[in-house]
Parts: C-alpha cells; sequence; structure tokens
C-alpha cells in the first residue's frame, strides 16, 4: 500500500528532475549565441534524460503503478549550428559565416515556464502529503 512517505519520495524526485530540467535550459539560453566553446565549435543544446522507476515492482496494483523520476543523464543536442553570414565577426570561417548553437530562445522560455510549474505542482504534493501527515499524527492525541 501507498504510504506518505512513497508521496515524498514521488514528489522529491520529480523536482530534482525538474530542478535539473531548470539548470539545463538556464544554460542553453545563457549560450544561445556561444560561437566558441573550450573544445571548439558553437555551444550545443543541452537535453536531461529522464526515465521511470516503480517504487516496488513487487507490489499490489497500486504500488507497482507508482514511479518515480531517475535522471539518466544530460545528452546534447545533435542538431547542426546555425550558419549565419557575418564576415566581421571573430569567429567566422573563410567564407564569411558565423556558426551558432541551434538554440531557439523562445522555445526554452516556454520549456522554462513549464518546468518552473511542474517543480511548484511536485512541491504543492510535498507540502499536501506533510500536512496530511501532520493531521494524522494529531488524530492519536
Amino acid at each position: 500500500m501507498a504510504d506518505f512517505f512513497d508521496s515524498f519520495a514521488i514528489a522529491s524526485s520529480g523536482m530534482g528532475a525538474e530542478r535539473l530540467r531548470l539548470t539545463t535550459i538556464a544554460a542553453n539560453m545563457a549560450n544561445a549565441r556561444t560561437t566558441r566553446t573550450p573544445t571548439g565549435g558553437p555551444y550545443q543544446r543541452e537535453v536531461p534524460l529522464f526515465a521511470s522507476e516503480a517504487l516496488d515492482p513487487f507490489g499490489d496494483a497500486l504500488q507497482a503503478a507508482s514511479s518515480k523520476v531517475v535522471v539518466q543523464g544530460v545528452s546534447k543536442d545533435p542538431a547542426p549550428p546555425v550558419r549565419v553570414y557575418d564576415p566581421t565577426h571573430p569567429d567566422a570561417d573563410g567564407q564569411g559565416f558565423v556558426s551558432y548553437p541551434d538554440i531557439n530562445v523562445m522555445e526554452e522560455m516556454v520549456d522554462l515556464m513549464t518546468a518552473q510549474r511542474a517543480y511548484d505542482a511536485n512541491a504543492n504534493v510535498v507540502e499536501a502529503t506533510r500536512d496530511m501527515a501532520m493531521t494524522a499524527l494529531g488524530i492519536g492525541k
């Protein structure tokens, strides 16, 4: 049977995943115009990879269906850079083109708002679960 600790585990794993997502989005937005990195070439957009993990795959149906978020890592977006003609730019190639990261700042902003709302929703679950646990403890007095 699912209990308070399962609710905390699910919500806190979601908060951790969304925190990583917020961090990668912020890095993408900050580097949207970065044409040169220490490894060479333009910055590549980062994308977090998530998976679900059952809390107790051998439990009852509710327990088996309950899962938490697991961060598998962060990958680089394989999209090629956007080439813009600007022969005056210091990173322009021999033909006058500059390679910029393929990052759409508006899409990143939408992802940022979505991640923030998901983080807030998980925080509300933690708060509601805490309140229920405190009420349950108060009943025993």
